[in-house]
């Protein structure tokens, strides 16, 4: 998203009194204590859209799993080294923008290292299709969940499958549960 888009965006949330701007010295743009409500529903997604994300998760769970299987069989050391860079990109990040990059090619190397062929261009695909519904976290609650990434590496780096497996379930699993727009409590996969 260009600069200017963004700023168009929270000038209409500031409008609408969504975020607040504050020009002291600590300012910035924050969330409203009390958004107003009707404007809140006008930006939930739609059901449509929530269903639409809810099969998106329901069809990355066991992708992820099968890859990161996968993963642990065919990684290469070359593989394992850039998947370090990329945890340690991520730690570095101080923004939503440079941590959501270096998440991306992490998670899309781990399906190439799969060596799974074909099957690992539809786990891509699912995965850009996810990445469009994704919001913008603080940066320190990614900088937590990059602790699975470093703990999946850590289990693809030994071999042990069974670890690795579990990390990539779990990590989707709270991913799913707290950032993607649209989802209600329960929904999504389990």
């Amino acid at each position: 998203m260009s600069p200017i888009t963004a700023r168009r965006a929270l000038a209409s949330l500031a409008d609408q009194g969504v975020v607040v701007r504050r020009r002291v010295r600590a300012g910035g743009t924050f969330v409203a204590d009390e958004p107003p409500r009707n404007v809140l529903a006008e930006l939930t997604a739609s059901p449509a859209e929530s269903q639409a994300v809810n099969r998106l998760v329901d069809r990355r769970l066991p992708f992820e799993c099968a890859v990161t299987h996968y993963a642990a069989l065919n990684a290469t050391a070359e593989q394992l080294d850039e998947l370090d860079r990329l945890t340690h990109s991520m730690a570095e990040s101080a923004d939503w923008s440079g941590y959501h990059q270096a998440d991306e090619q992490f998670h899309q190397l781990v399906g190439t290292a799969s060596g799974l062929g074909t099957a690992v261009e539809v786990y891509h695909e699912t995965l850009a299709e996810l990445y469009a519904y994704f919001i913008p976290y603080p940066i320190e609650l990614l900088h937590k969940s990059n602790c699975d990434d470093v703990a999946l590496v850590a289990a693809l780096r030994v071999g042990d499958i069974q670890e690795a497996v579990e990390v990539s379930r779990m990590h989707v699993d709270i991913l799913h549960r707290t950032m993607f727009m649209g989802l209600t409590e329960g929904g999504g996969a389990t």
